[in-house]
């Protein structure tokens, strides 16, 4: 159930625009390329259980099983149309995964359930609140010494990224990503050795592999 407090964003903003959002994504955001680094980032194991957190019309979770085949992968989403996509396109691509429908800051799923949990261009969509509370629900779903993986927009380093940002600073989703909060707010949430791991550019401003981890009880 949605938080009265909290108010949700489709993919492009708008249910108008989500059959829009595979081409937006495949070419203004290099989606393949940065989609592909996320994976390599996440090292994912045999068997390992994994959750695409925000997974949208399917590409990232039909991506990790494809190159994970034995691991269990789950996406997750709060929007039932772009779900429906999903399902469309791992049926035609014939693989077994399983989707969900919930809400990032309310995750369906009991403590320690994942050992890998991604996720990619969702984190700007949500406020500052509700950031906080879904760095909070995956860090309470994943399994000890499990890996939180981020790929999403963040602060600038140089004139053009700064220029980018300047509109995105304006909303209080997007502001917390420009403003180069989301380290803080990681380990705000609890999670160790939290890390801006690598930096990419496209035509909409800076994107951030961000990392951060859940260290077993007693570890140093």
């Amino acid at each position: 159930m949605e938080n009265k407090h909290s108010h949700y964003i489709p993919a492009l903003r708008f249910h108008w625009l989500t059959p829009f959002y595979d081409s937006l994504l495949k070419w203004g955001m290099r989606e393949e390329f940065v989609k592909s680094r996320l994976i390599e980032r996440a090292h994912i194991q045999p068997r390992q259980r994994v959750l695409d957190l925000g997974c949208g019309t399917g590409t990232l979770v039909i991506m990790i099983k494809q190159s994970s085949p034995e691991a269990h992968v789950t996406g997750l989403d709060g929007d039932e149309e772009v779900l429906s996509i999903a399902r469309t396109k791992a049926k035609q691509a014939n693989i077994n995964i399983q989707l969900d429908h919930g809400l990032a800051y309310e995750l369906p799923y009991p403590d320690d359930s994942f050992d890998v949990v991604v996720s990619s261009f969702v984190i700007h969509h949500l406020t500052s609140e509700d950031k906080l509370r879904a760095f909070k629900e995956v860090r309470r779903v994943l399994r000890a010494d499990g890996w939180f993986h981020i790929l999403d927009f963040g602060r600038p380093v140089d004139f053009l990224t700064r220029t980018q940002a300047l509109v995105f600073r304006m909303f209080e989703q997007t502001a917390d990503n420009f403003n180069g909060r989301i380290p803080f707010m990681l380990k705000e949430a609890g999670f160790d050795s939290v890390a801006e791991a690598k930096r990419v550019t496209n035509i909409f401003g800076p994107i951030w592999f961000y990392e951060a981890h859940k260290q077993k009880e007693g570890s140093l």
